[in-house]
């Protein structure tokens, strides 16, 4: 670690070999949060048959995604805003590099396919590559990589990582069938139930229990969290479902009664990543 002087501030700058070491865990990062999407068909199809603009739009909503990951947590430690922007040009050189990897050991990318099919099949995988690899260092990374962030998340952080957390175990099923199938077969007596267990799951997961990152009782009320955070929280969960959904094509065609239902089935693996985002980050 080497010490730099800016102004009347001491700031600690990684070496070489702790940026190669951030670079090597950003890598693993990518490869065990996107593995399993990287093996899923829907995801494959999708960046055929997805229209181009809906894949670009994807990738423009990422990016200032990756910054407040970068912000909270990061491959690494850093010092101001241009560490942060070099954070996520590494992040998306390993996602890039991983996807196309892994993709052409699964002979999912082949010669002969157009630049067009080839782009949209990485595309697709950028999204979960690139958040599994911001999130090394706290995954990987060394002890209490947490608590050594420069930045302590306000309200407005806490809703962030929420969203982010939301946005990742959502991904990882609202491209499948399997989920259309499940809110087909469920009754609306159980997509409720779902709703509420949700609900539950997200307050006792974080808010209610004393894990890390949690808020202990005789800080703040169960009732007022239970606004602030958890009901607010599944309203984002339900929201980045939705989103989802729609930039899938899954929408298309579709009764807002059929959407809801699917959003509410989505957004139960959300509501657990909207929960446990808190305390991994």
């Amino acid at each position: 670690m080497n010490t730099i002087v800016r102004g009347d501030r001491r700031i600690e700058v990684p070496s070489n070999r702790e940026f190669l070491v951030s670079v090597g865990r950003a890598f693993a990062g990518a490869l065990i949060f996107a593995l399993p999407m990287m093996m899923t068909m829907e995801m494959w199809s999708l960046g055929v048959t997805l229209h181009p603009w809906r894949i670009l739009l994807l990738l423009v909503i990422t990016l200032p995604l990756l910054m407040g990951l970068s912000h909270f947590s990061g491959i690494r430690r850093t010092a101001c805003w241009q560490d942060e922007m070099a954070d996520i040009f590494v992040v998306t050189l390993v996602s890039i590099l991983t996807s196309a990897l892994i993709l052409w050991m699964f002979g999912v990318l082949e010669p002969g396919m157009s630049t067009r099919e080839i782009i949209s099949k990485l595309a697709m995988q950028f999204v979960p590559c690139s958040i599994g690899a911001m999130l090394a260092r706290s995954q990987l990374g060394e002890a209490h990589a947490g608590q050594q962030r420069r930045h302590g998340p306000s309200y407005g952080g806490e809703l962030f990582l929420m969203m982010a957390g939301a946005l990742f175990l959502s991904l990882n099923v609202a491209p499948t069938e399997e989920v259309e199938l499940i809110a087909h077969q469920m009754s609306t007596k159980q997509e409720i139930l779902l709703a509420v267990c949700s609900l539950v799951v997200m307050q006792i997961f974080v808010y209610a229990a004393r894990f890390r990152g949690g808020h202990a009782f005789d800080e703040i009320s169960i009732a007022s969290v239970f606004a602030r955070y958890t009901l607010v929280g599944y309203v984002i969960v339900v929201l980045v479902s939705l989103s989802l959904m729609w930039l899938l094509g899954r929408t298309d065609g579709e009764a807002f009664r059929e959407v809801l239902g699917t959003a509410i089935v989505v957004g139960f693996p959300g509501a657990i990543g909207a929960a446990a985002a808190r305390l991994v980050l």
